[in-house]
């Protein structure tokens, strides 16, 4: 396996998960090429759930990670008036061995890129490098790079793993005629703000109705002064297709959230505060990408959002990259030297699953229970037993983690992604491809 030479297009989670999952599965010679200038990650707090966490744990991130996250206790949504639709304990409170933890993206990829350095070496990271062209052909994939200067290097590689995001340039190689990712008509409102814990202070709160939802959930806690750094999201409909590409400033991003949550009910939290409070607002389309039918081709093949970019429902963006990762590292050991026998083998398990997953994203995973809830009763309950049968709510939360393989029997029980370097398996453990 030394002898392997792997090259990895991204170093956003997807990428960076997979060089340190390679290396702990016995390849080292692995480089990861970024097209920025450094490595660096956009985006706020994000969530890790727990069958991921526990993939992070085997390569002997997590005590680090803990030092930077919050472990997420329950999950709690809401219609608009505060009435509580559904709630759920989450991680170690719900038995699963490993917890939910709730992070800043920065922090994540900044603990992904030193473990990447620590055991690759600095030159493992290569910044400024754009792909701009690619050749799966029989010789072995090669792959094409640009810098800001305009210079360019060829890299041939014996395996080319693309983990470059939901606007995956290798994606758009492989299928020219795609387009740009595709949205479902929603604008995305993001920011952080210092705030006094709400719930229990480890809680992620949902609220919405058929067409909006505000998520909030804290990233860092200060807990002498019962105070939390809260992520939140506010997500409705763009009423003529172009609000998110007007320019606007945050006060002028305040006042359209406050038009649509201003009157809702979030619980033990002052939104028009927390709003106040954030001096950064984001804003972009919701995007996915359509399923597609292949993912490899030869030694080449796609990773986490180049392969199937999902709504950001269910905490799952994150998690399914490093997921991927460590399959994917589990085949390529198990599986060699037959390298495009290890691709396809990752994929016929990977994409099936990703394909279901992403459906009943669009569909907004577990929160479709608030969009049921508000079409069944607009005006709120009293009881929610009066809304909904005494199981219904608990079995669409089983099954959406059924669909992602995160639910606690598998989690806990499914054998261990971990390989030796000397001595790869040679069987896969049961990938629960059938359920």
């Amino acid at each position: 396996m030394p002898t392997t030479k792997i090259t990895i297009v991204g170093s956003g989670i997807a990428g960076l998960a997979t060089a340190v999952s390679l290396h702990a599965a016995g390849f080292d010679r692995v480089t990861v090429y970024e097209a920025d200038p450094s490595v660096r990650s956009l985006g706020l707090g994000l969530n890790i759930l727990p069958n991921a966490v526990r993939e992070l744990a085997e390569l002997g991130l997590l005590d680090e990670l803990l030092h930077q996250a919050v472990r997420t206790r329950e999950l709690a949504m809401y219609n608009p008036h505060g009435d509580l639709v559904w709630r759920e304990d989450r991680g170690t409170h719900a038995g699963y061995t490993w917890p939910q933890l709730s992070v800043s993206r920065a922090r994540l990829v900044a603990v992904l890129a030193a473990e990447v350095r620590r055991r690759l070496g600095d030159g493992a990271l290569v910044t400024d490098a754009r792909l701009v062209g690619l050749d799966h052909g029989p010789g072995g994939p090669r792959a094409v790079f640009t810098d800001r200067r305009g210079d360019t290097r060829t890299v041939g590689t014996d395996v080319l793993l693309c983990a470059d995001g939901i606007r995956s340039a290798a994606r758009s190689l492989l299928y020219p005629d795609e387009g740009p990712p595709l949205t479902n008509g929603t604008t995305l409102y993001r920011g952080t703000a210092w705030a006094d814990a709400f719930l229990t202070g480890d809680s992620m709160a949902v609220l919405g109705d058929d067409r909006r939802r505000l998520v909030l959930y804290p990233i860092e806690r200060n807990a002498e002064e019962r105070r939390a750094l809260v992520n939140w999201v506010a997500a409705f409909p763009d009423e003529d297709g172009s609000t998110h590409r007007r320019p606007m400033g945050a006060a002028d991003s305040r006042e359209v959230i406050l038009r649509q949550f201003g009157r809702w009910s979030p619980p033990g939290t002052d939104l028009a505060s927390l709003l106040k409070d954030t001096e950064d607002i984001q804003r972009y389309p919701m995007t996915d990408r359509d399923p597609i039918p292949r993912w490899t081709f030869g030694n080449v093949t796609l990773v986490g959002d180049a392969a199937h970019a999902m709504y950001p429902a269910g905490s799952n963006g994150a998690t399914q990259a490093v997921i991927d990762a460590r399959v994917l590292a589990w085949h390529l050991a198990a599986h060699h030297p037959d390298v495009g026998g290890a691709l396809r083998a990752y994929e016929a398990e990977r994409r099936p699953q990703m394909t279901e997953l992403q459906a009943s994203a669009r569909s907004m995973g577990p929160e479709r229970v608030i969009t049921l809830a508000h079409q069944r009763a607009p005006d709120g309950f009293d009881d929610v037993r009066d809304v909904f049968g005494e199981e219904e709510l608990a079995q669409i939360s089983h099954d959406f983690a059924v669909t992602g393989r995160f639910d606690q029997e598998w989690v806990n029980t499914r054998p261990s992604l971990t390989v030796s370097p000397h001595r790869p398996p040679v069987t896969r453990p049961d990938s629960r491809s059938t359920r």
